[in-house]
């Protein structure tokens, strides 16, 4: 480390490694995984009213979206506030201090990512700014393979390549035969990229990202992982999958400060004009005698990384990678699988219910299941389980439209968006619920949630429900 102020460094250090230590020493009290507790989050205890009456315990199920931020991560960013200060350029001690601390966090998210030597951490705002800055880079001509599946984030940034959108599989050897039938039909000596998601955002199957990569890399093209619902649930090692680029959220890895990341090769990223120009992407700028300027960009991470950083969402990126590595993997796996098993086991006692899937049920996933019920607008169901169980889940088509309408076997042109519908309650609806969670998940919440879905479906709901702004909301008129 750089020269630093002592007491300051000393302060924030140990402050962290009681925090660390509280974590590990939680995380080691069960042995067994599947009586593991859950990790504690922001919001565990607060309460929400009940349009029938009285409050309730918050039962967060909108993992997917954002996922609340660990307690542990709050205090680590707690812990770091008082010393935050500009990073890179500063002479001050406080400078110095959060410059070491945003590189270090580099070097965590490489080191939980299993990183190859000379990939590079670039830290973005989001999965979707992390796509859309590798987009940027691509060489000229470039193609891309994306399967239909894909949240809008990996669908939709390669605006100025070639695409070939691949049908929605069945089967995860099917998703491989496909891409190596598409594969094999492009230009062989053109560069080509293949985007595709680690777990549904959708459905939470998980993909055959190790096959696909191999089947990619057979053909001459790289590859590159979305991660944002792969990396909160389950180790994700850039070598053992053989992917070229991973990108995540830190909204969605217990840690919502408005920070992504983008890990992987350097070459395209250095061979291409900076994402954003500006301060920090240039090592040196220069007026020339004509009058122009002239510029040499970093060749580093910082090529990509122009203006003040976001160096707390940075910092919590890295203390949730922290956190969840020493909370263990195998014990986080097998107790979200005890959740999955509660929940589809309680759902496949509603003949009303239909889940739905790609793979089948035998796919192995994460936390995240969509369906419908017969006869209930999603928006409707969705708003009941809320004002009336103090449960929030979320409807629509999740930012993945093609997928959901394949899923839901409708036609590709029939009307549906992001949100909830236009149509009113009891009216069908080209939208689905989707219920999520993850480390931070107590049963007794998917234990409601079950309850509540079987309690709905036999009883119906006990408030009147209008549509407003394009929401089913309780009618308190």
């Amino acid at each position: 480390m750089s020269a630093r102020p002592d007491a300051a460094v000393a302060t924030v250090e140990t402050t962290v490694t009681l925090v660390e230590t509280t974590a590990a020493e939680t995380a080691a009290e069960s042995a067994d995984p599947c009586c593991a507790a859950p990790l504690p989050v922001l919001g565990r205890d607060v309460t929400v009213p009940l349009v029938t009456g009285g409050e309730v315990t918050y039962a967060a199920l909108d993992y997917a979206a954002s996922a609340p931020a660990l307690q542990r991560v709050w205090d680590d960013v707690a812990a770091y506030a008082p010393y935050y200060g500009s990073v890179h350029r500063g002479a001050g001690y406080l400078s110095q201090l959060s410059t070491d601390l945003f590189e270090n966090s580099r070097v965590t998210v490489a080191e939980f990512l299993d990183c190859r030597p000379g990939d590079q951490v670039v830290f973005t705002r989001s999965t979707t700014d992390s796509l859309n800055l590798l987009a940027a880079t691509l060489p000229a001509d470039c193609q891309v393979f994306v399967f239909e599946t894909e949240h809008h984030a990996s669908l939709l940034p390669w605006r100025d390549a070639r695409v070939t959108y691949l049908n929605a599989p069945r089967t995860p050897q099917q998703a491989v035969a496909g891409l190596e039938r598409a594969l094999a039909d492009r230009d062989p000596y053109g560069p080509a990229l293949v985007c595709v998601t680690g777990a549904s955002n959708v459905t939470g199957e998980l993909w055959p990202v190790k096959e696909l990569a191999a089947a990619a890399h057979a053909h001459g093209a790289r590859i590159v992982l979305d991660a944002a619902q792969l990396a909160p649930h389950h180790p994700v090692s850039v070598q053992e999958l053989d992917v070229d680029w991973i990108a995540f959220s830190g909204h969605k890895l217990y840690a919502p400060f408005g920070s992504g990341v983008l890990a992987g090769r350097a070459d395209w990223l250095q061979d291409s004009e900076p994402y954003l120009a500006g301060g920090g992407a240039s090592r040196k700028v220069a007026r020339r005698a004509d009058g122009g300027v002239d510029v040499e960009w970093h060749t580093t991470a910082a090529r990509h990384e122009a203006g003040s950083p976001n160096v707390i969402g940075v910092y919590s990126i890295a203390s949730a990678c922290k956190a969840l590595t020493e909370a263990g993997f195998d014990q986080l796996v097998a107790r979200e699988q005890h959740l999955i098993d509660t929940v589809r086991a309680g759902l496949a006692q509603v003949p009303e219910v239909k889940v739905l899937s790609l793979f089948g049920d035998d796919a192995p996933r994460v936390g995240v299941i969509s369906f419908v019920v017969e006869g209930w607008n999603s928006s409707h169901f969705a708003a009941a389980l809320s004002a009336e169980y103090g449960i929030g889940v979320r409807d629509g088509l999740f930012c993945a439209h093609p997928l959901v309408r394949t899923l839901l076997g409708s036609d590709p042109q029939d009307p549906g968006e992001c949100g909830a519908p236009e149509a009113a309650p009891g009216e069908r609806s080209l939208n689905a619920i989707r219920v999520s969670f993850g480390a931070g998940t107590p049963d007794e919440h998917v234990e409601r949630f079950v309850g509540a879905v079987k309690e709905l479906v036999r009883d119906g709901a006990q408030w009147k429900y209008r549509t407003e702004d394009g929401r089913c909301v309780p009618d308190r008129g």
